[in-house]
């Protein structure tokens, strides 16, 4: 994990730190479609923005609705072992993301771009069982990387449209709840009987291999 971080980091620097080019523009855009649910994200874009790199830098920021997993499982390995209450439960995952984008120039690909860079999100899941008398999150925050394609039309001078896909795999992580906290290490901070690292991710629908199609609309800035 210290090392994924670090070569994150890296990263980030390398490509803020080199020179700009001349010729650098930049766009803004909104992005909804389906990841682990249905959402969207914020973008913000440099193109050409460093000299003698033929690659664009972007920046999101999404939020995703999702089913945060089984209910009663999950109060049997952060809570207790009772059943009664009816279960409600809401999910939603935050997620930034960096991207390295470069046009494709050959073969079917030809205009269309390809992008990879470091992901991470964080997970939440709210689980209340009304008539129970109990309600608890359950949450997490993972490291990952993601690649895709996607593809722009142009609307006019400055707007375009854009559909993409992709996937983004995420690092096993800590899953707390309530007072209970798991973790892939084994270091588990008061677990219940019974209960490990594995039977609290089958119960929720953490950050792992995540799938995503979206539709998205670009502003060119400046000029």
């Amino acid at each position: 994990m210290r090392t994924f971080r670090t070569l994150t980091v890296f990263t980030v620097l390398l490509f803020c730190t080199t020179a700009p080019s001349a010729a650098a523009e930049f766009s803004t855009g909104v992005e909804l479609g389906h990841g682990l649910g249905l959402g969207g994200a914020l973008n913000l874009e440099a193109i050409d923005f460093a000299q003698g790199l033929p690659f664009s830098l972007r920046m999101s920021l999404g939020y995703w609705r999702l089913d945060p997993g089984d209910a009663l499982a999950a109060r049997h390995a952060f809570i207790n072992d009772n059943e009664n209450g009816t279960p409600q439960s809401t999910g939603r995952n935050v997620a930034w993301r960096m991207d390295l984008l470069r046009e494709l120039n050959w073969g079917p690909l030809a205009g269309s771009r390809a992008f990879v860079g470091p992901r991470y999100a964080s997970f939440k899941g709210t689980f209340d069982f009304v008539g129970g008398n109990e309600k608890f999150d359950v949450t997490s925050s993972h490291w990952g990387w993601g690649a895709g394609l996607e593809r722009r039309w142009a609307m006019g001078p400055r707007w375009g449209f854009s559909m993409g896909g992709g996937a983004d795999y995420y690092l096993a992580s800590a899953i707390s709840g309530h007072d209970t906290s798991y973790s892939p290490d084994g270091e588990n901070v008061e677990p219940r009987d019974g209960y490990d690292y594995d039977a609290a991710d089958e119960a929720v629908n953490q950050p792992k291999l995540e799938w995503r199609l979206s539709l998205g609309f670009d502003l060119r800035l400046g000029g």
